[in-house]
């Protein structure tokens, strides 16, 4: 199955329905009033977690999720109904960002976890709601609101306790297969591995942990060089790191080079994954020349207080020792106080909806701008004589004349708000 861990996708959430204007009209209801409902609320579209996904490849060819609109409002305060959620099954690990900011809106870790990433638009009220005493029989309703439209970058950062971090062809993938049921592809050449590979590690009968086989990385690859820049956010997630070196050199590399090279990589990309516990692993050992390069890996492990395992993924040459420790270390494993930003599940954009802005596009013409006034261009009915009188009254509670003119508004001049446009006049 194709790996896929990064994608963008398109989400609208479902439009509010229409209110009514209707009036009682029943033979032996005198003054019978207004009678028109409201209109169904819009579908929210929600993320999901699915234990039964494990990469973001069925966003590849399914991009865009739209969930359904509210029901309009009817005759006789019939209300319409609320359409129903469009759910949207996501792995474990996604986080969702915003395309247009690149605020995180959700970080989806836990099975069943969900996080609504756009909200449905309110239902327009009838025109029974607008009845007062000055106004007793009011023939305007509102729209629905719409409902939310979101460019969204998914990323999938891989859930796993052990993360295994080296160069090319040190033995990582062979030491996943040594110890899991996983069966990553394993040649003589660089990069055999291109994707991160899972592998479930047992401790004894009712213990294990997740091993992940990360790709190669390579001296740069915090800039994009080689194929490990493209997966050190899966690091990340991890608790324990094994270094992993090929203790022999026979690629011509020096082994404790190695170890400080991948090091800097991780410290470029990430401080908070270059201060997680690593343990040196010397692999290889069952070849002659790993044995003459062994004391100096001991002086590194020393040196950087680091635990330091000699095992032969081939052979399985201390395999088992290193299982166990890990898995007691990972009994014993207190997770770190997370520093982070606040990650914004659920929230509410922080910007007042009552602000108004008045800035002048490219063109001249003026563009008013605020979350409540666009909502009320959207819901306002101007085809309706007392609906357009509702709006021209807040217009001016609200004092955007005055804003227009102190801004050098004159007379003919083009007015944008949402999706409406007017020319000025006193």
């Amino acid at each position: 199955m194709q790996f896929i861990d990064r994608t963008k996708v398109i989400v609208k959430a479902g439009d509010g329905g229409h209110g009514k204007s209707a009036f009682r009209r029943e033979k032996f209801v005198p003054k019978g009033g207004p009678a028109g409902g409201d209109g169904g609320r819009g579908g929210d579209v929600i993320f999901i977690v699915d234990q039964n996904m494990n990469t973001l490849l069925d966003f590849r060819y399914h991009r865009k999720f739209a969930a359904e609109n509210g029901e309009n409002g009817d005759i006789k305060n019939q209300y319409g109904a609320n359409a129903p959620a469009c759910f949207v099954k996501v792995p474990p690990g996604t986080i969702v960002k915003d395309e247009a900011t690149g605020e995180v809106l959700a970080d989806l870790t836990e099975i069943g976890q969900q996080a609504v990433v756009a909200k449905g638009g309110r239902g327009g009220r009838g025109n029974a709601k607008f009845a007062n005493s000055a106004n007793r029989a009011p023939t305007f309703a509102e729209f629905g609101e719409p409902g939310e439209s979101k460019r969204l970058i998914l990323e999938l950062k891989l859930l796993a306790d052990v993360g295994l971090v080296g160069y090319p062809s040190v033995g990582k993938s062979s030491l996943v297969a040594s110890c899991s049921a996983a069966r990553p592809e394993i040649a003589e050449y660089h990069f055999t591995t291109i994707t991160p590979v899972l592998g479930v590690v047992k401790t004894d009968y009712e213990k294990s942990f997740v091993m992940a086989d990360i790709p190669g990385l390579i001296e740069g690859a915090a800039d994009g060089v080689g194929l490990g820049h493209d997966f050190l956010r899966h690091v990340e997630r991890t608790k324990l790191i094994l270094h992993i070196v090929d203790a022999s050199g026979l690629e011509g590399r020096d082994p404790v080079e190695d170890y400080y090279k991948i090091n800097v990589e991780l410290k470029k990309y990430s401080e908070k994954i270059a201060r997680r516990t690593q343990i040196l692993v010397a692999n290889k050992m069952d070849l002659p020349e790993a044995q003459e390069n062994l004391p100096r890996l001991k002086e590194l492990a020393e040196k950087e207080g680091l635990k330091l395992f000699a095992i032969s993924a081939a052979t399985r040459e201390g395999l088992t020792e290193l299982i166990s420790y890990v898995g007691e270390w990972l009994d014993n494993y207190v997770p770190e106080i997370e520093t982070e930003e606040e990650v914004k599940v659920y929230d509410e954009n922080k910007e007042d909806p009552e602000k108004i802005t008045i800035k002048r596009d490219i063109s001249g013409d003026f563009v008013v701008s605020g979350k409540a006034l666009e909502k009320l261009v959207a819901m306002t009915n101007f085809l309706n004589d007392e609906a357009l009188r509702r709006f021209q009254y807040i217009w001016r509670i609200k004092g955007i004349d005055e804003k227009l003119k102190a801004r050098g508004i004159k007379e003919g001049d083009t007015v944008h708000i949402g999706s409406m446009e007017f020319e000025w006049r006193e």
